[in-house]
């Protein structure tokens, strides 16, 4: 399930995704707010805080992930993944390669570190 963090900035939009993760989750969750954020900020400063395996998303929610990715390509600002899966925080590092704008994996216990960078403080 992805869950809208609401503590965040305006200009930030973050998602905890725990559980079962599903295209549905990507569709009724994840693409209205992201939706709304590009068409009322332009760019995307993304948080997404992952405390479950990668392996419990769908196949529906890695193609959405994927659409979406693509759809908003030259949008993306700044993408913060926080995992414990280390695999998950190489991969991430990855997408600079691929996807204008900054990405950063940090740990779980590196949230508030995140926080501080995608929103600008640090």
């Amino acid at each position: 399930m992805l869950q809208h963090i609401k503590y965040l900035p305006t200009h930030v939009l973050g998602m905890h995704a725990v559980g079962h993760v599903t295209n549905d989750d990507y569709e009724n969750a994840l693409r209205p707010l992201l939706a709304d954020k590009v068409k009322r900020i332009g760019k995307i400063n993304f948080l997404l805080v992952l405390e479950t395996n990668i392996k419990n998303f769908s196949a529906g929610a890695w193609c959405g992930n994927i659409r979406l990715g693509l759809k908003y390509f030259t949008r993306w600002n700044k993408v913060a993944v926080v995992t414990d899966q280390e695999g998950v925080r190489e991969f991430s590092h990855l997408f600079k390669y691929i996807l204008p704008g900054r990405f950063e994996g940090y740990k779980l216990e590196e949230l508030d570190e995140a926080v501080k960078w995608v929103t600008g403080t640090k």
